[in-house]
């Protein structure tokens, strides 16, 4: 029997109870939530995925991403599920004298989720009166970062600086504006190993390039938004589906 090749939400949904080893899921999932447990499900049933079935899940979950790319992210970032693990972290802020933390809530697009805190210990307090919408990322604020758009596809890739001189939030949605910027050969390398990471055959990241020249991950995602970018929405979708097309062959061959 030859293997089955879905590409619609409607076919996944379908065939869901049907797949097993050597079948192909191509293409993003446009899931519910909830549905998350079935690309889980599938991975460890043998199914393939592109994208990767983990790079799906994180690009849904802010907090996923902090879990699983951490490593590339500002040091002393942690995901908070509860109101213990705000107050477990209070003191090491306070003793490192972090000041500032940003927080972002999961699953919000747009910078909507993002605020900016003047300590953890501020957090915390307001944290103590009223529930927040866990779980949360917090970070510690770094001053006066570049905020960089890169986009990754095959051999393609740009950048694109994203500023706003009268807020922390870069987010052109928010109030920022872009231009172009040069992509240097170490920070193309540093997201071509969050994309290994992450298993993510493509990718719209977002970085942070501190004063002293480190690079962190600030987001990552399957799609995003192009305002800035050189590369159009169509552009994008066209050699999305070029590379979608490659990963296919070797199924309908078989």
């Amino acid at each position: 029997m030859p293997p089955l090749i879905i590409s619609t939400i409607t076919e996944f949904r379908r065939q869901y109870r049907n797949l097993g080893p050597g079948d192909l899921v191509l293409g993003r999932l446009a899931l519910r939530g909830g549905e998350e447990i079935k690309l889980f499900d599938l991975a460890e049933r043998g199914v393939k995925f592109f994208p990767s079935a983990l790079a799906q899940l994180l690009s849904r979950s802010k907090a996923a991403q902090a879990e699983v790319l951490g490593e590339f992210m500002v040091p002393g970032g942690f995901v908070a599920y509860t109101l213990p693990d705000l107050a477990d972290r209070v003191t090491e802020f306070q003793a490192r004298n972090l000041g500032q933390v940003v927080t972002k809530r999961d699953r919000a697009n747009l910078g909507l989720g993002v605020s900016l805190w003047p300590s953890l210990e501020a957090l915390y307090s307001l944290a103590g009166l009223q529930n927040l919408p866990y779980p949360v990322v917090v970070q510690p604020f770094v001053a006066q970062a570049r905020d960089l758009r890169v986009v990754i596809l095959g051999d393609y890739a740009e950048a694109y600086e994203r500023v706003n001189p009268h807020s922390f939030r870069k987010n052109l949605f928010q109030g920022g504006e872009s231009r172009p910027a040069d992509l240097a050969p170490e920070a193309l390398n540093f997201c071509r190993r969050v994309m290994a990471r992450g298993k993510f055959p493509y990718a719209v990241l977002d970085l942070l390039m501190s004063r002293d020249g480190e690079v962190y991950l600030s987001e990552v995602n399957l799609q995003g938004g192009l305002r800035g970018a050189q590369l159009t929405q169509e552009e994008f979708r066209r050699r999305v589906a070029a590379l979608e097309e490659d990963f296919r062959r070797p199924w309908e061959s078989s």
